[in-house]
């Protein structure tokens, strides 16, 4: 195919061989690290936060890799410092990649589509020390941020070593952030989805599903057969579905779009500060995640008398995902009443305002999981709420909590689809699957104008990794019939005709640049370019002693009922400017110019593009 052609090609026979068996290596790479990065994570807050402040996280069901229970006492006074001490240590760490800083989503979307996939080689290995630092300390956010970028890095560097396409590349990357994904979070599918759904608000990387979907299945592989296949939360055994209480998932989904907002201005105000703060750029995490500390500290002392010793992990230092199993399951701790939904959304506020603190100040920790929690915490209430107004027995809170975790997520990053599907694997079915579409549509269309990736384009016709498939996408739906202007003079030679009157009649020719050789039946025989102008003018004595017939390069012509793609196509491939525009029975009906085809695209796209 032609240069063009061979562009907007990327995958082509690729899928089928090679770009799936580097996903695999990518896959395997990503399920690995993301393996080692789950695990230092919890030893490092079982050493630190548990081992010396006393402090047990509230954990998920299936989130603990370490055994055993910490017997040192609450030390609430160390509480407030240790944040601050894991930022610092990830802040100096991030000095040598400074796109470790934050979430990690982020930096992978905008690898994608500014820098052709390429991301540096060493942000695998120092995204998870700086996260680990940043996590293991107490730091609130969740995993899932860094190993997509880790998982997106790795993806990268893989095609890097063998010398892919930018195209290919930019494809292993969308499938390491999947893996990534897939290796903490346990659900294989919807990280394939959330991987190719993220980089646009309202598009998608349609050419990277299969080889995300061979990435995660493998790194998801990989990662239970270190830690097991149960599912991040407990939940029950069935929620069946009441078409009574689609209002009530209806109401929930716009009420968590106001949640989503406050979250998200929450963040971005922490973000300006720290901006604006003068602090070099590695202090700003530290301070940070010492107002963090400060705050927990002054929570848990106050807290603590009312709900008991589980008090010391109430679910605001780390990812939190403690809370959302709260909010699915209830616990003992958890009081009945309007007292469970005050404490809910209790610490939901505290939540966002914790994470806030530490990723908007550059925190290496992910807001991919604090939204889920946010989602579910405020879910839950939700659910208590109706429960206790209702009197329904047939309400379900945890059926709104994960309802609330999908929601409030797809919306605010725009992955519905991808959002929807993880809590369906999150729930171990799919009996909420009708909820979740109502639910994720309204906050999907509410949440439009806003979004939790800056990096974020809104279709592949903003993005330049796309900028060649655009062009073809366009020219190939404008036929040339449409563009030449007909009737328009042109001139041509006969194959004897002196070349020194060639060269007379091209310097006298201001419009045309490409002239037919005519047969004496009228058959198109040949072309001449302007170019020979050039070298008759340099070899004066050639002129005299050549013919059109020997200063002519073979017929090229299209015919009317062709595309632009094509007349592209041809013009690139015989390295002329103009090409011979013909009918089914050969008859020139005029030309076809680059600035024919320009004009052409323009006018197609628009002038927003």
């Amino acid at each position: 195919m032609r240069a063009l052609a061979a562009r907007r090609s990327p995958l082509a026979f690729q899928l089928l061989g090679r770009t799936l068996l580097h996903a695999a290596l990518v896959g395997v790479a990503a399920g690995l690290a993301g393996s080692l990065f789950f695990a230092g994570v919890e030893l490092v807050q079982r050493f630190v936060l548990e081992g010396a402040a006393g402090y047990v996280p509230l954990r998920a069901a299936g989130e603990r890799v370490t055994s055993g229970e910490s017997e040192t006492p609450f030390r609430p006074w160390l509480i407030w410092m240790i944040p601050a001490v894991g930022a610092l240590l990830g802040g100096l760490v991030s000095q040598l990649a400074p796109e470790t800083r934050g979430g990690g989503a982020d930096a992978i979307i905008d690898a994608f589509h500014q820098h052709k996939g390429i991301v540096r080689r060493r942000v695998p290995f120092l995204k998870a020390i700086v996260s680990i630092f940043t996590l293991g300390f107490g730091g609130s956010g969740g995993r899932e941020g860094p190993t997509m970028q880790i998982g997106g890095a790795l993806g990268s560097v893989v095609g890097r070593y063998l010398r892919v396409t930018d195209r290919e590349r930019r494809i292993l990357l969308v499938a390491g952030t999947a893996a990534g994904m897939a290796a903490v979070f346990r659900t294989p599918l919807g990280a394939a989805l959330l991987a190719v759904e993220v980089l646009h608000r309202d598009d998608f990387e349609s050419d990277a599903l299969i080889p995300s979907v061979l990435a995660s299945v493998i790194a998801y592989s990989v990662f239970i057969s270190f830690f097991g296949e149960a599912t991040l939360f407990a939940h029950a055994a069935q929620y069946p579905l009441v078409l009574a209480h689609l209002p009530l998932y209806a109401l929930l989904a716009v009420l968590l779009t106001f949640v989503a907002v406050g979250f998200l201005g929450a963040l971005r105000y922490v973000q300006r500060t720290a901006a604006k703060a003068r602090l070099p750029e590695w202090a700003k995490p530290a301070a940070g995640g010492l107002t963090l500390g400060v705050l927990a500290t002054l929570a848990l002392v106050f807290v603590s008398p009312h709900v008991g010793r589980l008090a010391t992990g109430l679910g605001l230092l780390g990812g939190g995902y403690g809370e959302a199993q709260v909010a699915i399951t209830g616990s003992a701790w958890l009081p009945p009443g309007w007292s469970g939904v005050e404490l809910l959304l209790l610490l939901g506020a505290a939540k966002i305002v914790a994470t806030a603190l530490t990723v908007g100040s550059g925190g290496s920790a992910g807001d991919f999981g604090p939204s889920l929690v946010l989602g579910g915490v405020f879910g839950g209430a939700f659910g208590r709420a109706c429960q206790i107004l209702l009197h329904d027995p047939r309400i379900d809170p945890g059926a709104f909590a994960l309802v609330g975790m999908g929601t409030l997520y797809g919306g605010l990053a725009h992955v519905p689809i991808a959002s929807l599907v993880m809590t369906c694997e999150l729930a171990g079915s799919y009996d909420l699957l009708v909820p979740l579409m109502l639910a994720e549509g309204i906050a999907f269309v509410a949440l439009r104008n806003r979004s939790l990736y800056h990096a974020q384009v809104g279709t592949k016709r903003d993005s330049p990794a796309h900028r060649d498939e655009l062009v073809f996408d366009v020219l190939s739906g404008v036929p040339v019939r449409d563009v030449i202007t007909r009737g328009r003079r042109y001139l041509t030679f006969d194959p004897e005709t002196p070349g020194a009157q060639v060269a007379a009649m091209i310097a006298q020719s201001a419009s045309q640049d490409t002239f037919p050789v005519l047969s004496r039946e009228g058959k198109l025989v040949g072309l001449v370019s302007s170019a020979v102008l050039r070298t008759l003018a340099a070899e004066p004595l050639l002129a005299s002693m050549t013919i059109a017939h020997d200063l002519m390069m073979p017929p090229v012509s299209i015919v009317e009922s062709a595309d632009l793609h094509t007349a592209l196509d041809t013009i690139i491939e015989h390295g002329i400017r103009e090409v011979p525009v013909t009918n089914e029975e050969g008859e020139i009906l005029g030309f076809v110019d680059e600035t024919d085809i320009n004009a052409a695209y323009h006018a197609a796209v628009g002038p927003n593009d």
